[in-house]
């Protein structure tokens, strides 16, 4: 079963949307034979509101499903009501990137292309410190508690059945001063040290690697259930992008595998931070 509440959500949904669309009906059918909107059913199919274990009850039903399926996804909606452990930090985390971080903590993978700032999952506290004290207008209080929500998931990475994470980083992350020199030189030590991890891997894209087809930073989320399709994620300053359709992960997917392929190996990767680093160092 999903790990989060978030992924147990959207697992639900999908469960949903393809019981209609085995049984093909339209949400609106459905939703006049149960004396509901189609609106409400698209909703659930959606997960874009609370769903109760009534009407998932009510759903299975009318499908005709097995007793153990119908159990199984209600069971899938009591338990997408509990809350996450990071929505115990206010402030700290906003709502759209509450949904990410759901997703995240139930991922068997994460492809990561940064070409601003080093990746969330690889930052140290003073770096993610700066970056939420600059683009946030955060209390200290709610500063704080935005840092500690990226540091704890960053224990992700070590714990059993840690995802496997794919890093991209564009040279220029490397160079932009976060802060200051001392602390870019813990970043890059930082970077070294997560690199070594054997579910990780940490390229660099240099300079001068001529074109390739990205246009800003984006992670690919997979997941270990076959029955739940690969995420996009893209984000700004006050709102973030899901991408789930075959097509859009399809060109992500290839303009991640372009930007790996041209990227330096590893180990290249690893000597360029390292002369990056005694150039933070003079």
């Amino acid at each position: 079963m999903a790990g989060s509440p978030t992924a147990r959500r959207r697992r639900l949904a999908i469960e949903l949307k393809k019981l209609r669309e085995d049984n093909k009906l339209t949400c609106n059918q459905v939703g006049q034979a149960l004396d509901w909107s189609g609106s409400k059913v698209n909703r659930l199919e959606t997960g874009s509101g609370r769903v109760q274990p009534s009407d998932v009850d009510a759903l299975c039903r009318f499908y005709d499903t097995t007793d153990e399926l119908r159990e199984f996804l209600k069971s899938l909606a009591k338990e997408s009501k509990v809350r996450g452990w990071w929505q115990a930090h206010g402030a700290g985390v906003p709502q759209w990137f509450s949904v990410y971080i759901g997703l995240e903590q139930d991922a068997s993978s994460l492809r990561q292309y940064q070409c601003e700032f080093v990746p969330g999952l690889v930052q140290t506290s003073d770096y993610a410190a700066e970056l939420h004290r600059v683009s946030n207008q955060l209390t200290a209080t709610d500063l704080d508690r935005a840092v500690n929500v990226r540091m704890e998931r960053q224990a992700m990475l070590t714990r059993d059945g840690a995802p496997d994470l794919w890093c991209i980083v564009h040279e220029s992350v490397l160079h932009h001063v976060v802060g200051n020199r001392a602390l870019m030189r813990r970043q890059l030590n930082r970077m070294l040290e997560v690199g070594e991890l054997k579910n990780v891997t940490l390229q660099v894209l240099p300079f001068d690697a001529g074109t390739y087809p990205a246009t800003g930073a984006f992670t690919i989320l997979g997941f270990p259930e076959q029955e739940d399709p690969d995420v996009v994620y893209r984000d700004g300053l006050t709102d973030a992008i899901y991408l789930e359709t075959p097509g859009d992960v399809s060109q992500y997917t290839r303009a991640f595998d372009n930007l790996r392929a041209v990227a330096s190996s590893p180990p290249r990767s690893a000597a360029l931070i390292k002369h990056v680093l005694e150039e933070h160092s003079r």
